[in-house]
């Protein structure tokens, strides 16, 4: 959705930014994913986002697999249902928006997720696929992976 491509990057940081790096598809895809919001009118009226801009952004998740068009059951509209890759989403934005809630809140958070059997606030970690720990980011190395490319020149 960004005005350009990162072709000359190997990041897949860049290459989500393509596919959602935009201020309009973070808020979409939250609408979709969190408020159950699916169809076109109602995704418009949350948004007060232009037909057209919600229009391109749509086709462009639909095309993208992040959602796809199906017929609403109870009537002649269509909506749009996230896929797995579209629901993979959810730990992206629930990140983001707990970063807005520290650094720009000032109010305290507007949403607060929680562990519905518990109750609990859930929050983000970053743990270790080989022995299950919690890892704190001073303790992350970043190493080239099976997808790197060596650099030209």
């Amino acid at each position: 959705m960004l005005g350009q491509t990162y072709d000359g990057q190997n990041c897949s940081a860049a290459r989500a930014l393509e596919v959602i790096g935009e201020r309009w598809s973070l808020l979409i895809m939250r609408d979709v994913l969190f408020k159950g919001i699916t169809r076109f009118a109602d995704l418009q009226r949350s948004q007060g986002v232009a037909r057209s801009v919600l229009t391109a952004r749509l086709d462009r998740f639909v095309a993208e697999g992040l959602l796809e068009r199906r017929p609403a059951g109870d009537s002649k509209y269509q909506e749009y249902v996230p896929t797995a890759k579209g629901l993979a989403l959810r730990p992206v934005i629930i990140a983001l928006m707990q970063w807005g809630d520290r650094w720009v809140a000032s109010a305290g958070p507007p949403i607060v997720f929680r562990h519905a059997d518990c109750g609990g606030e859930l929050e983000q970690r970053l743990a270790c696929q080989r022995c299950g720990e919690d890892v704190a980011f001073d303790a992350v190395s970043p190493e080239a992976g099976p997808g790197a490319t060596l650099a030209a020149g």
